[in-house]
């Protein structure tokens, strides 16, 4: 199981909202290169990097930055927030991203996510962000008719083999996963899911660990590494091939 450090970008700058509220950030360092060095020097391989400004915004202003994180760590990388034209998508695969994550546009546009898997093959990526047992977009702030396994389902079937499945209401509260909901979505579908939203500890790393058999593919931890209730190296150990 991969672990998955989380940058999240608003306005140049590394920050953990509150269940995904733009009202309720913490600003964590003014230089997102330094964290992400910091996060591979530990050991990570791979980083999930989110423009928030694109989230909520819909343009992906902060890519620079994620370019940057790119040409310096020398690991792979996965971006989210704000992809929502064919246009941005190639930017970011030509940034040299390894994976991007699709979220508004697979609510909204099945036919883009078909298109861009049809192209892009396993470098596309869905998440599905739920609240109270329905998917929402537009930066966690608009609500859908989806529920979780009904959109895992439908881009399953169009031939995403990777998804992200995250709790809002639980994102950087530190409250531990929601292990039911991401039961439902691997009961939905035979793909891979990186878990999110709510990892506080290694303990709950070791939990996601044992759905591993199902599908669980890695861990996105983001305000434990910030606030220190999780060290990565330790993660890691823990986590690592048996």
């Amino acid at each position: 199981m991969v672990i998955l450090p989380a940058i999240d970008l608003l306005d140049g700058k590394v920050v953990r909202l509150a269940q995904g509220k733009r009202d309720r950030v913490t600003v964590y360092a003014d230089d997102p290169v330094a964290v992400a060095r910091r996060w591979a020097e530990a050991g990570a391989q791979w980083l999930h990097v989110v423009d928030l400004n694109g989230a909520f915004d819909g343009t992906y202003v902060n890519l620079p930055f994620a370019r940057r994180i790119i040409e310096t760590c020398g690991i792979s990388v996965e971006l989210s927030g704000g992809i929502r034209t064919a246009e941005t998508l190639e930017r970011a695969l030509e940034a040299g991203a390894a994976r991007v994550v699709l979220g508004t546009k697979a609510c909204e546009d099945p036919a883009f996510v078909k298109a861009a898997v049809l192209r892009y093959g396993a470098k596309v990526a869905v998440a599905i962000d739920a609240k109270a047992g329905q998917v929402v977009s537009r930066g966690w702030v608009a609500a859908t008719p989806l529920t979780p396994s009904r959109l895992a389902s439908e881009m399953a079937a169009l031939g995403v083999r990777m998804l992200i499945c995250t709790d809002v209401s639980r994102d950087g509260m530190l409250q531990g996963p929601n292990v039911t909901l991401l039961g439902e979505v691997l009961d939905a579908v035979s793909v891979q899911v990186i878990a999110s939203g709510g990892i506080s500890s290694v303990d709950d790393l070791r939990r996601l660990k044992t759905l591993e058999p199902r599908g669980v593919a890695g861990a996105i931890v983001g305000k434990a590494l910030y606030e220190g209730t999780i060290d990565l190296q330790e993660a890691l150990q823990a986590v690592g091939p048996v």
